[in-house]
């Protein structure tokens, strides 16, 4: 049972935050429910509080505060009558606690029994249940209390390498190392339990083997209380990033009418063995071979839901209401059909260029065309799952999605073409993203062909894949039309002679001239046009029109090779935003007569962005190799260390464990030993 009462239900409480929220609240109108929002000081502002009917403030900013706060939650349940609670997806959704505390509320808790998560709550005792069960498992063992030469015996005995340091309880790619020597077992083991222990409450780690280059593939079940249980096809998750998904698709590529029944015996033997009720997903890994072995049981909605959605029709979210209310499944949720393809990509405010650092600050536009929104598609178009709008702060405490794109088509390919086209299109300002990543991805040769695995990514290189979609010279017409548009704004202000354009000159002996952190734009038009040069190089472009659309946009086309380029460009203070059909270019102005100040001393390792310095490596002295651990710094819930770049000696250390420090800070500084020099080691 997955309630303390059922029957009807008349008022849902979310107890999260985000996209997941919205599209809780989404369904459960369609429903004619009431709405409560939870919600951190961080997010009061955000667009899933002012969606809600209600809405209850959780003091506080950061997870422990907040989200992780059940007593807190429950509290807000009762106070705004609802009757039941949404767990989402992340912060307490797998939690076993806090479904039994909803429960002895009198409400309904929106998942399965706190029984069925307990025996998935433990990664370890998950795989010795479905191992009972009939289901594949991989070998592992339970690190806990094991370090030295007692750790390395067992790995070498029990489990063999490559292996898999995996945190017992959460998931998410956190608390998660692979190791491929012995050599390195022990700090992987550490380290690990650090990440678990601050993402989940619980630092507790096993040792698995590690099936290379294999695909992820899981699929969708859902129970009922009348005995019903069920499997919606298969997703493919195998595109991943320090191991969490980023392209997710239904059904796989991979996978034939053969391989999708065993899955789905196998994924529907999983769920009986915990009388699961609700919707839950069954993961896999998948080999070369055809065969596949359970990974693990997430207890809840998972994120990428809106893939099985498109191709099922059917709205997960009600049938979670459905059967939380005491109904039975639907008959087109027990003999649901197949239909065409769906893809999802996950848009992160990260950089990928800069191993997946993630992104804060202020998201100054985000525009994306799409067909829906937190709902099925009805047809072959675009979906839109977010939780931000332009204008809204990115803060570290929590995870940096921005939104779930999702496209749906008869074809896989043609929904990889028009998910590609719409994020291609989008105007992402303010913040590095994952876009250009996704789009190269998705029009790639190789993901078209389906030869995904967990490795794609390295196997492509981020070299590639993460390089801007703008190339040198696009990116130069861009400069241009960027140097152009400040100066269009600039004249529109003008007391005279405002409408001439920018750098006309009637007898022209000096060019405007506009530094920009990555180019220097110099250019006049004259009786003759239109003159430019990008650092001292001429740049083959004429321009057709400048048309200030608002006060902070302008529309410049230039002529480059015989072709029309638009080029739509948003000013924000000192820095310009470039969007045209050859993608996007953001450029700083930098300013004509700076402030003199202090620099930072050279060899100065930085933090790029708010967090907490959770190990210190060195000590002041120290002779170093290049890249030798220094500083591991906490922010978003993932661990970020900093190395030295360069051989060399540490004559500064700025901060201690524990410290608190802002995008910047000035964290250690390491000096470059001189040449020739004896080496450090």
């Amino acid at each position: 049972m997955t309630a303390a009462k059922q029957g009807p239900l008349s008022c849902v409480l979310v107890a999260n935050r985000g996209e997941i929220a919205r599209r809780v609240f989404a369904t459960a109108r369609a429903m004619g429910l009431r709405t409560v929002a939870v919600h951190s000081d961080a997010d009061a502002g955000a667009p899933f509080v002012a969606e809600a009917d209600l809405a209850v403030r959780l003091p506080g900013s950061t997870p422990a505060e907040t989200y992780l706060r059940g007593d807190l939650v429950v509290q807000a349940a009762l106070a705004t009558g609802a009757d039941c609670v949404h767990p989402g997806y992340g912060f307490l959704s797998e939690n076993a606690d806090f479904a039994r505390a909803v429960q002895e509320a009198g409400l309904v808790f929106v998942g399965p029994s706190p029984e069925a998560i307990d025996a998935m709550g433990s990664k370890l005792a998950a795989k010795e249940l479905m191992a009972k069960a009939g289901v594949p498992v991989l070998p592992s063992i339970d690190a806990t209390g094991l370090s030295g030469a007692a750790l390395q015996d067992a790995a070498e005995r029990q489990v063999g390498y490559p292996l898999l340091v995996k945190a017992s309880f959460g998931g998410g790619g956190r608390g998660m190392r692979e190791v491929f020597a012995p050599a390195d077992l022990d700090q992987a083991v550490q380290s690990a339990e650090r990440e678990a222990a601050s993402a989940f409450g619980n630092g507790t780690v096993f040792l698995e083997r590690l099936v290379e280059r294999p695909r992820h593939v899981e699929v969708q079940v859902f129970g009922d209380t009348h005995g019903n249980v069920v499997a919606l096809f298969e997703r493919e998750c195998s595109i991943q990033r320090r191991h969490q998904k980023v392209v997710e698709e239904a059904p796989s590529p991979a996978v034939d009418e053969a391989l999708r029944t065993r899955l789905q015996d196998a994924a529907v033997a999983a769920a009986r063995a915990l009388d699961y009720v609700g919707a839950g997903t069954v993961e896999f890994l998948l080999d070369d071979s055809g065969e596949f072995y359970f990974l693990e049981v997430n207890t809840r909605l998972q994120v990428e839901h809106p893939v099985t959605e498109a191709v099922s029709g059917l709205d997960l979210v009600r049938l979670q209401l459905v059967v939380a209310a005491g109904l039975p499944l639907p008959a087109e949720a027990l003999q649901p059909r197949l239909h065409g393809g769906a893809i999802e990509v996950r848009l992160y405010a990260e950089d990928p260029a800069r191993g997946w650092l993630p992104q804060s600050g202020r998201l100054e536009t985000f525009e994306l065309a799409a067909d829906t929104a937190f709902g099925a598609l009805t047809g072959p178009g675009v979906r839109l799952d977010s939780g931000v709008r332009s204008g809204d702060e990115i803060g570290v405490h929590y995870d940096p999605m921005l939104a779930k794109v999702i496209a749906w088509a008869p074809t896989r390919t043609a929904a990889a073409q028009a998910l590609a086209g719409a994020l291609a299109g989008a105007r992402v300002h303010g913040l590095t993203t994952n876009r250009d990543l996704l789009v190269r991805v998705l029009r790639s040769p190789e993901f078209l062909a389906g030869e995904t695995d967990t490795a794609f990514l390295d196997r492509h290189g981020l070299d590639r894949l993460a390089a801007p979609l703008a190339g040198p010279e696009h990116s130069r017409l861009h400069a241009l039309a960027s140097a152009l548009a400040g100066a269009a704004l600039r004249r529109q202000g003008a007391q005279v002679l405002g409408d001439l354009p920018s750098g006309w000159r009637n007898n022209p002996t000096q060019p405007q001239r506009t530094v920009f952190d990555t180019a220097t734009v110099s250019y006049a038009v004259g009786p003759d046009g239109l003159v430019g040069s990008i650092d001292d190089e001429a740049v083959d472009a004429e321009l057709v029109s400048t048309e200030v659309l608002a006060p902070d946009r302008v529309r410049v086309v230039l002529r480059s090779a015989g072709v029309a380029v638009p080029v739509d460009v948003r000013v924000v203070g000192d820095r310009s935003f470039s969007d045209s059909a050859f993608g996007s270019s953001t450029f700083v102005e930098q300013p004509r007569f700076p402030t003199p100040g202090s620099a930072l001393a050279p060899g100065s390792l930085t933090a790029s962005m708010p967090g907490t310095v959770t190990r210190v490596a060195v000590a002041e002295g120290d002779e170093v190799t290049a890249g030798q651990l220094v500083v591991v710094l906490e922010a978003m819930k993932m661990e970020h260390p900093l190395t030295a770049p360069t051989e060399g000696v540490v004559t500064a250390l700025h901060v201690e464990v524990g410290q608190q420090v802002e995008t910047g800070t000035a964290l250690a500084v390491v000096e470059a030993a001189p040449e020739g020099a004896p080496d450090a080691s």
